[in-house]
């Protein structure tokens, strides 16, 4: 199986994190289910920005993003050419490298 790697974030995932991954999950519920809390204001549902990640490896084991998901990229803060909306980027049989953005659009956490 893929290891998904979550490199440290100051308050999200101060130790960072290494997670066997099963392919076909997206990069937000894998995260979730492995207690690190990133935003999903919109439900996982491409509405907004505050998954955004950007993945420093394996970007090419990714399927294309949609058009829905580069519309949505295009409002997020810090957008690099990396970014992904981690709700619609779905783990295939490649490792990634995930970094979490220092930001997103929300003021507050939604701590779903």
């Amino acid at each position: 199986m893929p290891q998904v790697i979550f490199l440290p974030h100051q308050e999200i995932c101060p130790e960072g994190a290494s997670i066997e991954a099963e392919p076909g999950i997206s990069i937000c519920d894998l995260a979730l289910k492995n207690g690190i809390e990133i935003e999903h204001a919109c439900e996982k549902s491409c509405a907004c920005t505050t998954c955004h990640v950007y993945v420093r490896e394996g970007m090419d084991s990714l399927e294309e993003p949609s058009e829905d998901e580069e519309d949505m990229l295009d409002k997020a803060w810090g957008l690099e050419p990396d970014s992904r909306l981690s709700c619609q980027a779905v783990v295939s049989d490649a490792d990634l490298v995930v970094e979490l953005p220092k930001y997103t659009i929300n003021q507050v956490s939604e701590h779903h």
